[in-house]
């Protein structure tokens, strides 16, 4: 069996190091300018915590080699990236037996499609599944107990992916056949996650922060199950379950844009500060055109909008959502 990752960030690095035991195969692709002399001669990586692969891990920056006879393809780029990369497997010759499983969770902008509909437009032919659920790199490095699902419109799939990529008491995977509700899940608790930051880094109150997560898996709700999605999915591992773990935790990038973001410092800044993606930046700007579009109310998401891209006081607008009219609150089934 071989083992193919795409993407050599914090998520990628350490899907390899926890996977490699499993499979005979294993090999590491980024782009050239991405790749430390380190991590190519030392199998190591300090970036943003240490990660050492094994030493038949093969890293390289030679798509074809990368993906040749490949059971099984982690995608574990960038949002923004998923379309590029996808059409670098088109032209490498990626087989259609051959399995393509996303890891990254967000939106595509401008289009607002959801990553499986991006590599359908480019893969159309292509085996594929999703990977999804409260992942936080950090603890699966150290080796805690994580759970996560995967999903596909062939269950076959979804369980062959289960079984390769499950690893005893460490990484725990339940197979799922709703996508469009895994992959909403996924991405827009991002969104909710910088707001919990915000509310920690404040001290608003645990109270606030419950009521952050509940109305802002409403909002989620919302808009999944306008466009496809299964409501009770987000009850799962890939809503429920990553909302509470990204919104709760200081390891979640998201969290951590929201803790800056209530310090005063500007968006650019703090990405600049962190070096790698938080995709609840641009989720953020995906759900309120979305939800625009759909006549949606997601007025969390919004305020996460406004204080991510304007100059308002971060603050005022957070508190603000206090004084909005008073409504019932709606439930799901």
């Amino acid at each position: 069996m071989k083992l193919t990752v795409l993407g050599l960030g914090c998520w990628g690095l350490v899907l390899t190091k926890l996977l490699t035991p499993k499979f005979d195969d294993v090999w590491g692709w980024s782009r050239a300018q991405d790749l430390s002399k380190e991590l190519l001669e030392e199998k190591k990586s300090k970036l943003p915590f240490e990660v050492e692969l094994d030493k038949k891990v093969n890293i390289t920056h030679d798509m074809q080699k990368a993906i040749s006879g490949a059971d099984i393809i982690l995608l574990v780029v960038s949002t923004s990236a998923i379309r590029t990369v996808c059409q670098q497997l088109k032209d490498a010759g990626i087989k259609d037996n051959q399995i393509l499983v996303n890891t990254s969770k967000g939106l595509e902008l401008p289009s607002l499609k959801r990553m499986s509909e991006v590599i359908k437009e480019v893969l159309p032919n292509q085996k594929f599944a999703v990977l999804s659920g409260p992942t936080l790199a950090r603890e699966v490095l150290e080796g805690q107990p994580t759970a996560a699902c995967v999903a596909s419109y062939d269950i076959e799939i979804s369980k062959f992916v289960q079984k390769h990529l499950n690893v005893d008491t460490k990484f725990r995977l339940y197979t799922n056949d709703d996508v469009a509700g895994v992959e909403f899940g996924g991405s827009l608790k991002n969104v909710i996650a910088i707001a919990a930051g915000f509310l920690s880094e404040l001290n608003l109150g645990d109270n606030a922060k419950g009521a952050i997560l509940t109305r802002g898996m409403a909002e989620i709700v919302r808009v999944g199950t306008a466009l496809g999605a299964n409501p009770s999915t987000f009850w799962g591992l890939s809503g429920m379950g990553d909302l509470i773990a990204t919104c709760s935790s200081p390891l979640s990038r998201n969290h951590t844009v929201g803790r800056m973001l209530a310090r005063g410092k500007k968006i650019d800044d703090i990405l600049s500060e962190l070096g790698s993606v938080a995709e609840g930046v641009k989720t953020s700007k995906a759900i309120c055109e979305l939800s625009e579009k759909l006549g949606i109310d997601t007025p969390i998401s919004h305020a996460i909008y406004k204080a991510v891209y304007s100059s308002e006081n971060s603050k005022e607008i957070f508190m603000n959502l206090m004084l909005r009219s008073l409504k019932a609150e709606e439930t799901f089934a």
